[in-house]
């Protein structure tokens, strides 16, 4: 009996390994648990299934090293800063760019004021899992593709239609100066949203 997501996952840790990405054994349930416990989030049961068959450590290229989010092993506080790192770049967007929303009713004059503001918000939305460096899945819904977001502070962009589609686009085979939102030269605004699962308040945020 094939388990679930097994020619995905099969396909998946070929091509990342064709391109120097070392693994180890994949997390046993009750690292999971942990995990979950310890950061607050669930994993997508794709992402899960992925991780639990091989999980993902280094990618052997300078200055790449620490691409992957290390479930087992990793320090905590570098693991905490990597779920943190989408907030942190808002604040700096919004203390230094004049990022705002407009659903957020007006800005307040004081900074502080408007961090703690905008912090509601966005605790209230679905927590971002890192998967690689600054690419992004939600933890919600629970359901398996979930799109997966390039995160740099509110310059946010699809790199994948899933989890998936996300290696196929980072790590495949492509012409030089390649980048995932090529493939969307033609689409309609109204296409491109389309193609992807809308997630309460980040796909908000997609350039």
């Amino acid at each position: 009996m094939s388990r679930p997501f097994e020619s995905e996952i099969r396909t998946a840790v070929d091509l990342l390994q064709s391109r120097g990405v070392r693994f180890e054994p994949g997390l046993t349930d009750q690292e999971v648990v942990q995990t979950e416990t310890t950061f607050g989030f669930r994993f997508p049961p794709d992402l899960r299934a992925f991780l639990q068959t091989a999980l993902p450590v280094r990618l052997n290229k300078p200055g790449l090293s620490n691409s992957f989010p290390d479930w087992r092993a990793g320090n905590k506080d570098d693991l905490q800063t990597r779920l943190n790192w989408p907030w942190e770049g808002m604040v700096f967007d919004i203390e230094h760019n004049a990022f705002w929303l407009d659903e957020w009713g007006k800005k307040p004059d004081v900074l502080q004021a408007a961090i703690e503001m905008a912090h509601r918000y966005v605790t209230a939305a679905p927590t971002l899992i890192p998967v690689c460096s600054h690419r992004y899945i939600p933890a919600t819904p629970a359901e398996a593709g979930n799109p997966v977001f390039s995160v740099h502070q509110t310059d946010i962009i699809y790199y994948g239609l899933n989890l998936w589609d996300y290696f196929e686009q980072e790590f495949a085979e492509h012409e030089e100066g390649w980048y995932a939102g090529e493939r969307y030269a033609e689409f309609t605004e109204a296409q491109y949203f389309a193609a992807h699962r809308d997630i309460p308040f980040w796909s908000r945020l997609v350039s």
